[in-house]
């Protein structure tokens, strides 16, 4: 088993990283060359930087992952090709994208879109909470 991070934006990667390492199981960050970093990570952490293409990161993640691989990520395109490989698939927020939750999760992306491209304004997504950082905490460790 291999976790690999949507790593971008993920704001959960220092629970990931930590966690992991308690299991020694090998986390693969992959975020786009934009986001360089000198960052240096413990040994069970590889980063590997793409382009900056708009899915560079998604198509990598899905040519590198495996079944029951951990993936991570708040991309429901990226969650469902990753539930289609028979990969775990967990959003930073603490809930896991399921067969049966994954039709509902892409129809409100698609919905949201289409409002955003007749002009009406969206909030976006709510910050990150520390009860947020704990529920991901709860299921990380429950995948693991």
């Amino acid at each position: 088993m291999k976790i690999y991070i949507d790593a971008d934006a993920c704001p959960v990667k220092d629970i990931i990283i930590e966690e992991a390492g308690k299991k020694s199981i090998q986390v693969v960050l992959v975020t786009s060359i934009s986001h360089f970093s000198l960052k240096e990570y413990p040994d069970w952490v590889e980063t590997i930087y793409v382009d900056t293409g708009a899915d560079a990161a998604d198509y990598r993640i899905m040519k590198l992952a495996a079944k029951e691989d951990i993936v991570v990520t708040q991309d429901y395109g990226l969650a469902s090709l990753a539930l289609a490989k028979g990969c775990y698939v967990l959003h930073h927020k603490g809930f896991a994208y399921t067969n049966d939750n994954i039709d509902q999760l892409l129809q409100s992306r698609y919905l949201s879109a289409k409002e955003r491209r007749s002009g009406k304004h969206s909030k976006g997504p709510k910050a990150l909470t520390e009860e947020d950082r704990q529920k991901f905490l709860e299921l990380f460790r429950k995948y693991l």
